[in-house]
């Protein structure tokens, strides 16, 4: 995998966390709190299914015929079924796999980084290569989120980049008048794909553009912003980007 240095972070290059099944691989534990026990040829096929799913689900959106996802993985459509018997049990395994990737990241993060606010710089950046901002067509209609592997996981994710933004804050490092939804939000715009159309040449500045949102996340603050913080809370009450 290649990498990009950004504000003195290596940080890897656009798309290639979700480049191939075998790259997406790895949803195991907690995140996959459905999943029987399996043999090992038979969970390898359960990954690469859901590391084909979320490739495609950025590319084509969520609507993507489930025999061409199973093309992508490699394997046959029967195999497909039998892991996921129809569209929402795969998309419930997508969400909750992604999720669980990004909680890793950010727990990575905290753990290896010394600076507080570098930490957070690094899980930006990892989190864009997710391309978080698919999942928000996907969590529509008929979306269960309060599904139990579903809120586990999201309760996960959200402690994790709570602790990265406290210890930011308490260092000095970030300025006061922001919150974790802010961050999101932004993520969330910044890697949303646009289903159907061809815009590859925005990929290039996603890392460009993040880089300016963290500056500005930077203490101390150069300006006053309007309105308030976006917090978890005010997100649940309102929708989720």
């Amino acid at each position: 995998m290649t990498a990009t240095t950004i504000a003195g972070t290596a940080v890897p290059a656009a798309g290639a966390a979700s480049g191939t099944p075998e790259a997406a691989a790895g949803c195991g534990g907690f995140e996959a709190g459905r999943a029987p026990r399996l043999r090992a040829d038979a969970l390898r096929n359960r990954e690469r299914i859901v590391a084909a799913a979320r490739e495609m689900f950025v590319e084509s959106g969520a609507q993507v015929a489930l025999d061409e996802i199973a093309r992508r993985a490699g394997v046959g459509n029967a195999t497909l079924y039998r892991h996921f018997p129809d569209r929402e049990a795969l998309v419930h395994e997508v969400v909750v796999c992604v999720m669980a990737r990004i909680t890793r990241s950010a727990e990575r993060a905290a753990a290896e980084e010394a600076d507080p606010f570098g930490a957070l710089r690094r899980f930006t950046h990892e989190a864009a290569d997710e391309r978080i901002g698919a999942l928000c067509p996907m969590l529509s209609g008929t979306f269960d989120h309060d599904e139990p592997g579903i809120a586990a996981a999201r309760d996960r994710l959200e402690g994790a980049v709570q602790g990265l933004f406290e210890r930011a804050q308490a260092a000095g490092r970030m300025r006061p008048d922001v919150a974790v939804g802010d961050l999101l939000v932004a993520l969330s715009q910044l890697t949303r794909p646009l289903p159907g159309t061809a815009c590859p040449v925005n990929d290039q500045f996603v890392h460009r553009h993040l880089q300016l949102l963290l500056d500005g996340l930077e203490a101390p603050a150069r300006s006053e912003l309007p309105g308030a913080p976006a917090t978890l809370e005010a997100l649940r009450q309102h929708g989720r980007p």
